[in-house]
Protein backbone atom coordinates (compact mmCIF):
# COMPACT_ATOMS: atom_id res chain seq x y z
CA UNK A 1 0.00 0.00 0.00
CA UNK A 2 1.14 3.60 -0.80
CA UNK A 3 2.04 5.62 2.63
CA UNK A 4 2.35 9.42 2.47
CA UNK A 5 3.55 10.94 6.10
CA UNK A 6 3.13 15.35 4.99
CA UNK A 7 3.29 17.78 7.06
CA UNK A 8 2.15 21.63 5.95
CA UNK A 9 5.64 22.31 4.92
CA UNK A 10 7.02 19.00 3.17
CA UNK A 11 6.39 15.37 2.17
CA UNK A 12 8.77 13.62 5.35
CA UNK A 13 7.92 9.92 3.75
CA UNK A 14 6.21 8.91 0.64
CA UNK A 15 6.70 5.06 -0.40
CA UNK A 16 5.37 1.55 -0.62
CA UNK A 17 4.72 -0.20 2.81
CA UNK A 18 3.30 -3.48 4.25
CA UNK A 19 2.30 -2.26 6.91
CA UNK A 20 1.99 1.45 9.17
CA UNK A 21 1.17 1.46 12.86
CA UNK A 22 0.24 5.06 14.28
CA UNK A 23 -0.71 6.50 17.65
CA UNK A 24 -4.50 6.76 17.82
CA UNK A 25 -6.13 9.21 20.20
CA UNK A 26 -6.02 8.73 24.04
CA UNK A 27 -9.78 6.79 23.48
CA UNK A 28 -8.52 4.54 20.41
CA UNK A 29 -4.98 4.04 21.02
CA UNK A 30 -2.19 2.62 19.19
CA UNK A 31 -3.20 0.81 16.26
CA UNK A 32 -2.15 -0.89 12.80
CA UNK A 33 -2.52 -0.64 9.46
CA UNK A 34 -2.03 -2.91 6.27
CA UNK A 35 -2.92 -3.33 2.91
CA UNK A 36 -6.45 -3.45 1.76
CA UNK A 37 -7.75 -1.68 5.29
CA UNK A 38 -11.47 -0.32 5.44
CA UNK A 39 -11.73 3.45 4.42
CA UNK A 40 -11.67 5.39 7.87
CA UNK A 41 -10.19 8.63 9.28
CA UNK A 42 -8.97 8.83 12.26
CA UNK A 43 -7.28 11.49 14.68
CA UNK A 44 -3.40 11.04 16.07
CA UNK A 45 -1.85 12.31 19.09
CA UNK A 46 2.06 13.28 19.05
CA UNK A 47 4.11 9.77 19.51
CA UNK A 48 5.85 6.88 17.10
CA UNK A 49 4.73 6.28 13.52
CA UNK A 50 6.47 2.82 12.74
CA UNK A 51 6.45 1.63 9.11
CA UNK A 52 7.53 -2.12 8.00
CA UNK A 53 8.48 -2.92 4.28
CA UNK A 54 10.08 -6.17 3.63
CA UNK A 55 12.53 -6.37 6.00
CA UNK A 56 13.07 -2.63 6.58
CA UNK A 57 11.61 -0.55 9.75
CA UNK A 58 11.55 3.02 9.53
CA UNK A 59 10.38 4.84 12.62
CA UNK A 60 8.89 8.70 12.72
CA UNK A 61 8.21 10.98 15.57
CA UNK A 62 4.34 12.92 15.06
CA UNK A 63 2.80 15.79 16.41
CA UNK A 64 -0.55 15.53 16.57
CA UNK A 65 -2.80 15.28 13.29
CA UNK A 66 -4.96 13.05 11.36
CA UNK A 67 -4.54 9.51 9.70
CA UNK A 68 -6.77 8.50 6.23
CA UNK A 69 -7.28 5.59 4.88
CA UNK A 70 -8.68 4.49 1.73
CA UNK A 71 -8.36 2.22 -1.45
CA UNK A 72 -4.63 0.79 -0.57
CA UNK A 73 -3.45 4.33 0.41
CA UNK A 74 -2.50 5.87 3.89
CA UNK A 75 -1.93 9.39 4.54
CA UNK A 76 -0.34 10.70 7.96
CA UNK A 77 -1.17 14.71 7.86
CA UNK A 78 0.30 16.04 10.54
CA UNK A 79 1.81 19.36 12.32
CA UNK A 80 5.30 17.99 12.53
CA UNK A 81 7.22 14.57 11.42
CA UNK A 82 10.71 14.14 12.18
CA UNK A 83 12.42 10.11 11.11
CA UNK A 84 14.24 9.04 14.41
CA UNK A 85 17.76 8.04 14.33
CA UNK A 86 18.89 4.33 14.34
CA UNK A 87 19.36 4.78 18.16
CA UNK A 88 15.88 6.71 19.03
CA UNK A 89 13.97 4.08 17.00
CA UNK A 90 15.13 0.96 19.04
Amino acid sequence: MQLDILTPLQTVFSGEVQSVQVPGSKERGSFQILDKHAPMISSLQAGKVTVRSGNDTRVFFIKEGFVEVMEGRVAVLVEEAEEATEKEAR
